[in-house]
């Protein structure tokens, strides 16, 4: 594929070739945000929060007004109208400039700066407010940031003929629609309670697992985690792997930026941290390299990045044949020995499935419920159908119907995820989006490579990986998010998929 993109650029129309130059100047400048962005997250210190927000209102300013320049309608309608010259690299890049263009230029550039500012604000304010279980005084900063989403949705809704929720989820999941997830959480919802239930009298029938005891020291578990992430494939010649409140993968295709945080007491939730992160790592470094800094060569949507991240993690790494194999990694890497070491128990801990109160410890069958009720409640909030202020209780009713837990503060409760303090609206659904593409994936790489499974029972990514690079990471943004699950598995997504597996890993083990 990256062949074929090099070859085309030898004969570029004119007006194509300078769209691609425009948005190759953007991206390079948007690559310079993340990275602050990313060292805003994880070793900026907490008194540079005023001068880091300056800095990344202006970038994100000046990206926005060389994004929205007058003369760029014309650019893109100058390219549009050679499009017949076009190969279909080139007329899938025009297709996502276009897209960006029209997120970009219904928002005024006084609302892009003051957005930029409160976010960089209540980010660091939540840093604050979630160790110290203080909701009421993030309360004016979360209520400043959802005012100023409102105005982007409102913009966007009316740029873009959606929906304020829709246009919100479209800037994350290009082409999703709140309609098609609702059917598809509507069904979860339906389906998961009696399966979580079911799953858990399974369980209660198996031996418990024996729990590990620590304390696991931090430089134990970061060597271990950097020995799994390289068994993935990571290139920490492109990336490095760091500590911050919350784990995110951040930084550009070429530098992959990983955090991660650790608990001494536990390692076991911190290492399937690492890898999910590493699975978001392996897709952006996987993205052609031809094709670097345009929209085409990024990636499809967070949907098929959660994929990538879940698959990682969830499909390969919880895997029985994974999990046997890192038992004995885990043993050796911390000089554990006896029963609770043995690789069945670590089936026992990896395959549990528990009601939690923690989104990001949650098992694959408790996760989506966690999803389901963020999705509803940012809905309602964007709507103005909940008020900020009633959102404490609105999440515990939540958890209480879906998880069937109920927090005892707002520190394991609302507090808990970064998301909505730094401006992912919209976000939350393509968690569980990913999940079940994720499981759709496994199933197809599976079936076009049975030896995938033992690969992974040796330690072994190489087989999955080649076939994660050549049907999802090499396709990048060439495709609409449908077709490229089509494409990579034969049938568009599938929910029957992820059912499925959750049935065989927690019924029939």
């Amino acid at each position: 594929m990256q062949e074929m993109a090099t070859n085309a650029a030898l004969n570029v129309p004119p007006g194509y070739r300078k769209a691609e130059a425009r948005f190759e100047r953007l991206y390079k400048l948007g690559d310079a945000t993340r990275v602050l962005e990313w060292d805003n997250s994880a070793v900026m210190p907490s008194g540079g929060s005023e001068a880091r927000s300056e800095q990344l209102a202006t970038l994100r300013v000046i990206h926005h007004e060389m994004m929205t320049a007058p003369e760029n309608a014309d650019l893109l309608g100058a390219a549009e109208s050679e499009r017949a010259a076009l190969d279909p690299w080139q007329r899938a890049n025009l297709a996502e400039m276009r897209r960006e263009w029209a997120h970009a230029s219904a928002v005024p550039p006084d609302l892009v700066e003051a957005y930029s500012k409160a976010l960089t604000v209540c980010e660091m304010r939540w840093r604050a407010a979630r160790p110290a279980n203080d909701f009421k005084g993030l309360l004016p900063d979360l209520r400043r940031v959802l005012g100023l989403v409102r105005q982007v949705a409102q913009a966007k809704a009316a740029k873009l003929g959606l929906s304020p929720y829709d246009a919100l989820l479209d800037e994350w999941e290009p082409g999703g629609r709140a309609a098609q997830i609702d059917v598809l959480f509507d069904d979860l919802a339906s389906f998961l309670p009696g399966f979580i239930e079911a799953a858990i009298a399974h369980q209660a029938r198996l031996p418990a697992p024996l729990p590990i005891r620590g304390p696991f020291p931090v430089d134990q578990q970061l060597a271990l985690a950097k020995r799994l992430m390289a068994t993935v494939g990571f290139d920490f010649d492109h990336g490095r792997l760091d500590t911050s409140a919350h784990p995110f993968c951040g930084g550009v295709p070429d530098d992959v930026r990983i955090t991660t945080r650790w608990n001494e007491a536990d390692f076991t939730t911190g290492l399937m941290g690492v890898l999910h992160e590493t699975g978001h790592a392996m897709y952006e470094r996987g993205l052609p390299q031809a094709w670097r800094y345009q929209p085409v060569g990024r990636a499809r949507g967070m949907s098929i990045h959660e994929s990538q991240s879940l698959m990682v993690e969830m499909q390969a790494s919880r895997s029985p044949q994974f999990v046997r194999w890192l038992a004995g990694e885990a043993a050796a890497a911390f000089g554990g020995s006896g029963p609770a070491w043995a690789p069945d128990n670590f089936l026992r801990i990896y395959h549990r499935v528990k009601r939690g109160l923690i989104r990001v410890d949650a098992d694959e069958a408790t996760y989506p419920c966690h999803v389901i009720l963020r999705y509803r409640l940012e809905r309602a909030m964007i709507a103005g159908e909940l008020d900020l202020g009633d959102l404490p209780g609105a999440w515990n009713d939540g958890m209480k119907a879906l998880v069937g837990i109920v927090p005892p503060d707002d520190r394991d409760g609302c507090l808990q995820d970064i998301h909505w303090p730094s401006g992912a609206w919209g976000y939350f659904p393509t968690y569980t989006l990913g999940a079940m593409t994720a499981a759709q994936f496994f199933a197809a790489a599976t079936d076009a490579d049975p030896t995938i499974p033992d690969a992974l029972g040796r330690g072994d990514f190489r087989p999955l990986m080649t076939w994660l690079r050549r049907e999802v990471h090499g396709r990048a943004a060439s495709l609409p998010t449908p077709d490229l699950v089509k494409a990579a598995t034969g049938r568009t997504l599938d929910p029957a998929f992820f059912k499925a597996h959750l049935k065989r890993r927690y019924l029939e083990s």
